[in-house]
């Protein structure tokens, strides 16, 4: 059936760009009439093999009206995609509509045929998995709920393209040919799947960035000095274990290197392959030194140019040139305006970065988009007494700048899995993309220690990304529930990252504290309790404690199974028998490891040696590496190769391990008491509950009903009859409420619900605000109904005015909120709470990200601060919450189950010692986004 190739606009909702496997790009755009050129250069090179595999026959070119066919598409029956890499075509992907009979068809008939043809030279890389996520959304979006595709059996590549994409499959075989049916409907194994993809692409597209095998420093200037030359100096001096260019275009002819490394005046001039590309060039020349790294095949570039974003305008639509620049050549990039780079690695060392010097090696990743907080991360974990002292290194530090490509979700997946990274600490101005980033911490947490530091920044500059319309207390209240660390300051955030560095986390709250001064044990004894922590009764060593008399408490404090954690006060003695600042350091740490499984802090006041002491590397611990300090500054031809080193591995139990030491005990105690609920939340995480089905439930009811009432408008918010029907597909009943405009009305309403009754106003004004009087309970009869319409009417209004309705009365109980809305960053949000001033003054409002299981909805209940009201205080009687929870979970499986529900509250919720009643309740729709995060993989938008 041939259609009109303008039935339906050009879909630009279906452009994106894709992080293949192998860490490269591509663009995913429809196919147009403009495309034949590009189609018929694509097929030519493309093999003989694969084109038999492609048409089951031999076709060596296309014919004008296959030409014709593959690039006239209605977007809705027909739909063409293509990957592209530089503009040309390496992929492409189709569907056709079918019929029952397997002839071309249109709606409603949900069937389509799908075939692919990838380039030889980039099949391996993804990309034909990356195009059936794409073609699959699209699918979905015009109706089609399955696939069906004809391979021949010797095409295995194409076989595990699609029984590997995790979709629920039939497999048949009839002459000569496999037959694959799939439904397009996302599964818990496809989800998986998608996601497992999209962390090995963005974590290699990282890693090719952190760990190149050449750098070229593009706009390294002759002499000394200036952004280009100090960066080519650095990873110089660092060490760099691959090849290293300088390239700048006003080098004269006769100029072959720059302080003894090779000299270029382009990247194109280079022999051989570049991995990395430090552009350090005014942004005006910027466009034409991406240019020449794309045609060169650079895999990637840190940019840390100025004069983008952060400076207007035009500075923001230089940017965005940038990224798309970049992108068509496959690249991604850090920056623009970054700080740079730095893998500590002994089998890289890279200093890519205007760092002057390269940071001690440890295990915490670390990532700033400001270049100063970075400076002053680095020097906070480089410095030694004075402060937290650096008990360990960094593996690798990113400063992203402007970020407009790399961001913190991207260094994430890297961080993962990387074997050289225990502990990340992340300085964020803004979170782009809440809802990636919470299920990306979610699963790094369960991992590693993920500790965040989030200014007050705005939105990515240039970036064109959903804004969240959340408070930012609530933001971050659901983050924490995906495992994150928030603290406050970049102090908070190296006090914390040094603890989960090297020492394992607590069992429980428990706390010994022990030492030498009693005023300073006291001193952590309340800052434990301001903490939340179960301090114990100091142990007070007195002032004339040996190291000897600190060994043997230690000891006794962590082999007490009343203790999770141990804190040691410390300040100077002076005596004949004081113990020195190293003989004190070995006495606590080998105490510490004797007892390896629990935490051991030290908080000192004015002893810079037992803060090094502690600090100080031991068989475990990365060492630092004299020679490239030693060699600075030295022209390669006078310098020595570094030794070989192995990067060390993180200390095990048994073994040596470094134990922080803090300034303050305030310090000390904050930093463990995020420890103490990181730790509880690894242990819940590895039992979440699960999302309970209900018998009752009828979804495809509801999804009927929300088609009818889309069909009415855009978005719409619901009226009463509408909201209870469908409130009532998932089993949540709403109380009955009559309008009565008249007092008559009011009668007769009363008489078919029967007394007693309630009589509300439900002007906006007036709703649930019983304070003002505009609710009154407990009519008994005609009489008192009549009596209180009059004085609401003349308190009031005319009725027209007030809106008042007549509702049964409730069994007496607390009453509730429950709210979900779906925000565009965040996702779908389900909130709690008590009614009235509690939540709407005072902010007593819990969060959980949808969908909610069972023991997030019990934690959800027990989470506000005037729970204690819903479980019998002050000899109240107890109300009935596993049926709250179990109307919370309802309200979760509403929103989660149909995108379209954009809003729902519930107010009152009147939870009685028995039951509970939903005396009021609204429902908002409107369509679902075209695509969200739930969709196929995609980079941010420009």
């Amino acid at each position: 059936m041939q259609t009109s190739p303008d039935r339906h606009e050009y879909p630009a909702h279906w452009e994106a760009d894709v992080v293949l496997r192998d860490g490269g790009t591509a663009r995913i755009r429809p196919i147009t009439v403009d495309d034949a050129e590009r189609l018929v250069s694509f097929y030519e090179q493309v093999s003989d093999e694969s084109k038999y595999y492609r048409f089951f026959a031999p076709y060596p070119r296309l014919s004008a009206k296959d030409v014709h066919r593959f690039t006239h598409h209605d977007f809705v029956d027909r739909v063409g995609l293509a990957a592209t890499v530089g503009g040309e075509f390496i992929a492409t992907v189709r569907y056709d509509r079918i019929g029952a009979d397997g002839m071309p068809a249109s709606a409603p008939a949900d069937e389509a045929e799908v075939a692919f043809l990838v380039q030889d030279a980039h099949q391996g890389r993804g990309v034909a998995s990356a195009l059936l996520e794409h073609i699959a959304a699209v699918a979905r979006e015009r109706g089609i709920r399955r696939f069906a595709a004809e391979v021949l059996p010797a095409n295995t590549k194409m076989i595990k393209v699609f029984t590997d994409a995790g979709y629920t499959q039939k497999r048949s075989f009839e002459d000569g040919v496999v037959r694959l049916e799939f439904d397009l409907e996302p599964t818990d194994r496809s989800l998986a799947v998608q996601r497992a993809r999209e962390q090995r692409a963005e974590a290699r597209s990282v890693r090719r960035l952190l760990v190149p095998g050449s750098v070229a420093v593009v706009g390294a200037g002759r002499a000394p000095g200036g952004v280009g030359r100090s960066i080519l100096d650095n990873i110089r001096d660092a060490g760099f274990t691959g090849a290293l260019y300088a390239v700048n275009k006003a080098l004269p002819e006769d100029v072959k290197e720059l302080d003894g490394v090779p000299a270029h005046r382009s990247v194109r001039d280079i022999d051989g392959p570049v991995d990395l590309a430090v552009v350090a060039v005014p942004a005006e020349h910027v466009p034409e030194a991406v240019t020449e790294c794309g045609e060169h095949g650079v895999q990637g570039l840190v940019v840390v140019s100025a004069g983008y974003a952060e400076s207007g305008p035009e500075g923001r639509e230089r940017q965005r040139e940038l990224v798309r620049r970049a992108r068509t050549y496959g690249m991604r990039i850090i920056g623009p305006n970054a700080f740079g780079i730095i893998n500590t690695s002994s089998e890289v060392r890279l200093n890519a970065s205007l760092a002057p010097e390269m940071p001690r090696p440890g295990r915490i990743g670390l990532f700033a988009q400001s270049g100063a907080i970075g400076i002053a991360l680095l020097s906070r974990l480089q410095r030694r007494g004075g402060g937290v002292t650096g008990v360990t290194g960094v593996s690798t530090f990113v400063s992203s700048g402007n970020r407009a490509d790399v961001s913190g979700n991207d260094v994430i997946q890297y961080w993962y899995d990387d074997p050289d990274t225990d502990v990340v600490l992340m300085y964020l101005e803004s979170i782009g993309n809440p809802r990636k980033f919470t299920r990306l911490a979610r699963r790094t947490a369960a991992a590693k220690p993920l500790v965040v530091v989030q200014g007050a920044g705005s939105a990515p500059q240039g970036h064109a990304v959903r804004a969240t319309r959340l408070p930012h207390a609530t933001v971050s209240a659901l983050l924490g529930q995906a495992g994150l660390i928030r603290v406050d300051t970049i102090t908070e955030l190296v006090d914390a990252g040094l603890l989960l560095a090297r020492q394992p986390l607590p069992a429980g709250p428990r706390v010994a504290i022990l030492g030498n001064s009693e005023s300073l044990g006291l001193l952590t004894y309340d800052a434990c309790l301001s903490e939340g922590l179960r301090p114990l009764r100091p142990l007070d060593l007195t002032t004339g404690a040996s190291a000897e008399d600190f060994h043997q408490a230690l000891l006794r404090a962590l082999g007490d199974d009343a203790c999770d954690a141990v804190v040691v006060t410390a300040i100077p003695a002076i005596g004949e028998g004081s113990p020195g600042d190293a003989e004190l350091a070995e006495a606590l740490r080998s105490a510490a490891e004797s007892v390896p499984g629990k935490p051991v802090l030290v908080v000192h006041v004015e002893l810079g040696g037992l803060a090094e002491a502690l600090s100080a590397a031991t068989s475990t611990a990365p060492q630092p590496d004299t020679t490239a300090t030693a060699t600075r500054r030295l022209r390669p031809s006078q310098q020595l190769p570094p030794p070989a080193r192995a990067q060390e591995p993180p200390a095990p139990a048994g073994c040596s391990r470094l134990i922080p030491a803090y300034p303050a005990a305030e310090r000390a105690v904050r930093a463990l008491g995020e420890a103490v609920k990181y730790a509880q939340w690894r242990r819940d995480s590895a039992d979440p509950g699960k999302v309970p089905e209900y018998e009752d439930i009828d979804e495809k009811g509801a999804a009927r009903l929300i088609g009818r009432m889309l069909a009415r408008g855009q978005g719409l918010t619901l009226g009463t009859e509408d909201t209870c029907e469908l409130l009532g597909q998932y089993g949540i009943p709403v109380r009955r409420a009559v309008p009565a405009f008249t007092p008559d009305d009011a009668v007769r309403a009363a008489e078919s619900l029967g007394y007693p009754v309630a009589l509300k106003a439900t002007a906006p004004h007036l709703r649930h605000r019983a304070d003002l009087g505009g609710v009154r309970l407990d009519l008994a009869d005609e009489e008192q109904l009549r009596r209180t319409y009059a004085e609401l009417t003349e308190l009031f209004g005319k009725p027209e005015e007030l809106r008042p309705v007549v509702q049964g009365m409730a069994p007496r109980g607390v009453d509730t909120v429950v709210r979900a809305v779906i925000d565009p960053a965040a996702g779908a949000v389900l909130s709690f709470g008590l009614a009235g001033a509690a939540s709407q003054l005072l902010g007593d409002m819990a969060h959980r990200l949808v969908p909610v299981t069972d023991r997030e909805a019990a934690s959800l209940v027990r989470s506000i601060r005037t729970a204690p009201l819903l479980f019998g205080w002050r000899g109240s009687t107890p109300v009935d919450t596993p049926a709250l929870e179990e109307l919370l979970l309802r309200v979760s499986r509403l929103v989660d189950d149909h995108p379209e529900v954009v809003a729902v509250t519930l107010e009152p919720v009147v939870v009685a010692p028995r039951g509970l009643t939903v005396l009021g309740a609204s429902v908002r729709l409107a369509p679902p986004p075209a695509r969200d995060d739930l969709g196929p993989r995609t980079l941010p938008v420009y």
